[in-house]
């Protein structure tokens, strides 16, 4: 099981029986010291209310963590399934031929290597992120009102949502957008790591997102309408 949170990654090996029989953690300030984070984020010191983690972090993490586990002696062909969960709002966003280089990963090399250049912007908004309420407050009256948005969402507009999250990139940042081929959150990124692919979102953590029609389990034409006219790419 992979933990991707807000200040480490950590990995829990269990038998068929539900024992611990292996663990390994990353803490992002003190094993990856190198990219000067704080509690594993950067906070906008102008109090714009920004804050962010680095991807290329995440990715490191992954390929520490595994070789933690590694030199543990531990014997990954044993491995039967991976679960994961991660931060349920962040996002990352894929640059245009990324998912040529997923596709295409070398277990000889690690993944900081080969995804150097796989991003559009090369830090992701998490949910901790409270800088885009303008782009929540236009969402919530485009859709006509808090209380219509969380009928089809299941929640009126949250800064820390992916929706607003996406659009402010698309508003402010177009040229990062118009670049970008997929977006995952979290949870969806770290699968697709380990699946060569891009990986979908569940309906779970699709449904923190301010873009999902929980009643119908789709992306909600609606929301997706207000948000950026139509996306021109599927989100993952």
């Amino acid at each position: 099981m992979v933990l991707p949170h807000k200040t480490s990654l950590k990995a829990t090996v269990l038998d068929s029986n539900l024992k611990i029989v292996a663990s390994e953690l990353v803490h992002f300030d003190s094993d990856l010291p190198h990219y000067k984070t704080s509690d594993g984020v950067y906070r906008d010191p102008s109090g714009s209310g920004r804050i962010v983690s680095p991807t290329l972090m995440w990715v490191e993490a992954l390929d520490l963590m595994l070789q933690k586990l590694s030199k543990s002696n531990f014997d990954f062909a044993k491995v039967a399934a991976v679960s994961g969960s991660g931060q349920q709002h962040g996002s990352v966003y894929w640059k245009n031929g990324s998912s040529q280089i997923l596709s295409a990963l070398d277990p000889e090399r690690t993944l900081l290597d080969q995804l150097e250049h796989a991003f559009s912007i090369k830090e992701s908004p998490i949910w901790m992120d409270c800088s885009t309420t303008a782009e929540r407050r236009a969402i919530e009256k485009a859709c006509g009102g808090a209380l219509e948005l969380a009928r089809v969402t299941g929640s009126r507009g949250y800064e820390r949502f992916t929706g607003p999250q996406i659009k402010k990139i698309f508003d402010t940042q177009p040229e990062v957008y118009d670049s970008t081929e997929r977006i995952s959150i979290v949870s969806s990124f770290m699968a697709s790591l380990f699946v060569g692919g891009y990986a979908a979102i569940d309906h779970a953590d699709g449904a923190g997102m301010n873009l999902m029609d929980i009643k119908e389990k789709t992306w909600s034409k609606v929301a997706l309408e207000v948000f950026i006219a139509i996306f021109k790419f599927n989100l993952m």
